[in-house]
């Protein structure tokens, strides 16, 4: 059985260079996506969004449209791969594993999100993360 495989920021940013078939998505919500940023190329598929922050239950379907739409001659919408990106990593790890139950087979999670882990300050940014890493992003 498939499990979540981790990469860092660098061997995300190298992994969609190599493959692009992948399917990035940014599993925060729409306003963490819109307002705090988000990596160029990532698509917005929130595991939990507002206004109910609920678990959103049609996540797993959400993710095989794209897969499919992605999927190369030959190859099956559960093979493309997924890398899931949100704040800190919990919650894409969260999402993935609940894509390998439902049989995707390359799933991976992106280790520090996208504003990593709170410093002594209770500030993001500055210890690890998409954006501290100086990898491609934009807001709106």
């Amino acid at each position: 059985m498939s499990t979540v495989q981790s990469l860092t920021p660098q061997q995300t940013a190298a992994f969609l260079q190599q493959h692009p078939e992948a399917v990035f998505a940014d599993v925060r919500s729409s306003m963490e996506f819109l307002f705090v940023g988000h990596p160029k190329g990532a698509l917005n598929i929130a595991w939990i969004d507002e206004p109910d922050w609920q678990i959103n239950p049609d996540f797993a379907l959400d993710i095989l449209k794209l897969t499919a739409g992605k999927a190369p001659d030959g190859v099956q919408a559960h093979d493309v791969p997924v890398l899931l990106i949100c704040r800190s990593g919990v919650r894409s790890l969260e999402a993935g594993e609940v894509l390998v139950k439902a049989g995707f087979r390359q799933v991976f999670n992106v280790l520090e999100g996208f504003e990593g882990n709170l410093d002594e300050r209770h500030h993001r940014s500055t210890l690890g993360g998409w954006r501290f890493h100086d990898l491609p992003w934009e807001q709106c």
